[in-house]
């Protein structure tokens, strides 16, 4: 089952949960897939084991093949090439963005004049490795690039079925949060009750039920705030699956690196039973679509 845990806003504990309930959990396969800024590992301390570089294919031009009609330039759905037409003698050029191209191949396959080919370029790479017996992946987008969306395929791309896998998602609700969470059989979304944590919140449950993809709420810090988020989890039938109230214990623990389940064992047995619920209620929506 693959689990992925997000957030409308970052700050609302997100990893935070998704590295206690994987702790909490047997047979599990973590993905940090935050690749701008990962820092579950900070948590986990993994043994990494293996480090692959991440690719994306950029397009490159045969200056001596290519007679500017601008079909490239047509076919590019992000507007990462542009075409300087021949003029007075002039035999004009094209010019390749590279940060704003995301490798679909659509202008080498659809030039004429078979005058582009695919480069690979950089993006980052992916750490895998173990930690207390679970496998540990995440991926580094190099400093500059401001395409994560490739890498985090690549990290999702690594799923292993045979186990349950927890998405450490990236915060907000734009191209990355669904690169990571489209696969996910549920999501867990960590909000706090207060009009930021709400307002986030209504752009996630709005982004997942796009996507069709099962949801429920974790509220943290449950006991500041207000109860507008509870108001809105009741009236659009969305499940509180857990409330973690403001605990010194648990801010120093994460100021220290500790994932609070080490210390307040006791959490354990709640995860646990919150992800029984979640795969029951699961398999039970499985069974009347089959039906």
């Amino acid at each position: 089952m693959i689990i992925s845990v997000a957030s409308g806003k970052g700050g609302t504990g997100k990893t935070t949960i998704a590295v206690n309930l994987a702790l909490s959990l047997n047979n599990v396969q973590f993905l940090d897939c935050d690749v701008e800024e990962p820092n579950a590992h900070i948590f986990l301390k993994p043994d990494i084991k293996e480090r692959i570089p991440a690719f994306i294919p950029i397009p490159e031009v045969d200056e001596a093949k290519c007679n500017t009609c601008g079909k490239c330039r047509e076919v590019c759905a992000y507007h990462a090439i542009a075409v300087i037409p021949s003029s007075d003698g002039d035999n004009g050029s094209v010019l390749v963005f590279p940060h704003l191209c995301h490798g679909c191949g659509a202008c080498s396959l659809l030039c004429p004049r078979q005058a582009i080919k695919e480069v690979n370029k950089g993006i980052g790479i992916v750490e895998m490795g173990m930690s207390e017996g679970m496998q540990f992946i995440h991926g580094k987008l190099n400093v500059g690039e401001i395409m994560s969306p490739p890498l985090i395929k690549q990290v999702i791309g690594r799923i292993d079925r045979s186990k349950t896998i927890i998405i450490d998602a990236p915060p907000g609700t734009s191209c990355p949060v669904i690169a990571a969470v489209k696969k996910s059989d549920y999501c867990i979304l960590v909000t706090e009750p207060t009009p930021f944590g709400l307002n986030d919140l209504v752009l996630a449950v709005e982004v997942l039920r796009k996507l069709k993809i099962p949801l429920g709420v974790i509220i943290n810090r449950s006991d500041i705030g207000d109860d507008k988020v509870d108001k809105y989890c009741q009236d659009n039938n969305i499940q509180v699956l857990l409330r973690i109230p403001f605990d010194r214990q648990i801010a120093l623990f994460y100021s220290r690196g500790i994932p609070f389940v080490q210390e307040k064992t006791e959490y354990k047995e709640r995860f646990r039973t919150l992800f029984d619920m979640i795969k029951t209620r699961y398999y039970e929506a499985d069974s009347s679509h089959k039906r």
